[in-house]
């Protein structure tokens, strides 16, 4: 029988909820998730998720980070960096759940059991340092899912392409010295958070694992995807990669307001089929992909439909 394709999410993802007007609203998920329900129905395999264990997010990040967000159940809210990642009651076990996603498609992925997975999660997770949090991101979910790869199943070359608008800027510190990873990003730059330098490519073991790709403001579809062939597809190829991670921002998107990039969800399908046609070439199509941006739900329903219809038709 023919796997499917995972997508591993939960209503539970809309209880965490940041004050009015904040980019990073529960309708990120509660108003896309019905429509991706009617959009593919049982050609998806539907997971719930469970919460990660506390050791797992301790492979990449501190105890004093993680016991100052665990102390935020008691709190109404709080703010957890200099300005914009906000975190109350139910803001850990939401993290902790959005963690638990990833991991459960890195075991489901590892074993065979599906094809590729997306994770629906929120919050987001790319900006979270092993110290703090940034950027709407409370725990860094690729990093922690990449780790438990890496520990659990003893994988050894791990390719994280990350195509948000913003710079990933916390995936590139947690593994900036680590050649297990090889992290690749295509942002707009400049922009926040002001990393991502083309020059920033690693550092002792890890120099050469890093590459930033800096796009300019207005980029369209066609560069993005030029930029696939003539930078990130060969690298992949150069690399062999044993399982790909994306993280799946969707506000470089034209109708997005945190972003000035001008990609459409066309653009988005032909980037994921050009990573599964990688993947299926070094790595038996072994691709988890894992929301991180995108702000303006319509827009950021067509990109998901796209980049499911891409990782799930045969």
């Amino acid at each position: 029988m023919d796997l499917k394709t995972a997508i591993i999410t939960s209503e539970k993802f809309a209880l965490h909820t940041p004050p009015s007007g904040h980019p990073d609203a529960p309708n990120r998920i509660s108003s896309v998730l019905p429509k991706l329900k009617d959009a593919f129905g049982d050609s998806l395999l539907w997971i719930e998720p469970s919460p990660a264990s506390l050791d797992w997010v301790l492979s990449v990040h501190t105890p004093e980070y993680v016991e100052k967000v665990k102390k935020t159940q008691i709190v109404p809210m709080v703010l957890l960096d200099w300005g914009d990642t906000y975190a109350h009651g139910p803001s850990f076990d939401v993290a902790l759940l959005a963690v638990g996603a990833a991991l459960e498609a890195v075991d489901k992925v590892i074993t065979k059991q599906i094809k590729n997975a997306f994770c629906l999660v929120r919050p987001p997770g790319h900006h979270a340092l092993p110290n703090s949090a940034m950027g709407f991101c409370i725990f860094n979910t690729v990093g922690i899912a990449a780790r438990y790869a890496i520990k659990n199943y003893g994988i050894k070359r791990i390719l994280i392409l990350d195509w948000d608008v913003h710079h990933g800027n916390g995936t590139q510190d947690i593994f900036y010295e680590d050649p297990q990873v090889y992290f690749i990003s295509l942002h707009q730059f400049p922009y926040y958070p002001g990393t991502g330098k083309a020059s920033d490519i690693g550092k002792g073991a890890g120099e050469g694992y890093t590459m930033n790709i800096c796009m300019h403001r207005g980029a369209t579809d066609k560069e993005y995807v030029e930029a696939f062939h003539t930078k990130v597809l060969p690298a992949i190829d150069k690399y062999k990669p044993e399982i790909i991670f994306i993280s799946a921002g969707f506000d470089a998107h034209k109708d997005d307001p945190l972003g000035e990039i001008c990609l459409t969800e066309q653009g988005y399908e032909t980037m994921t089929q050009l990573l599964k046609n990688a993947a299926q070439k070094h790595c038996e199509g072994k691709i988890i992909s894992v929301l991180e941006g995108g702000y303006n739900t319509e827009s950021l329903y067509n990109s998901i439909k796209s980049h499911l219809k891409a990782l799930s038709t045969p």
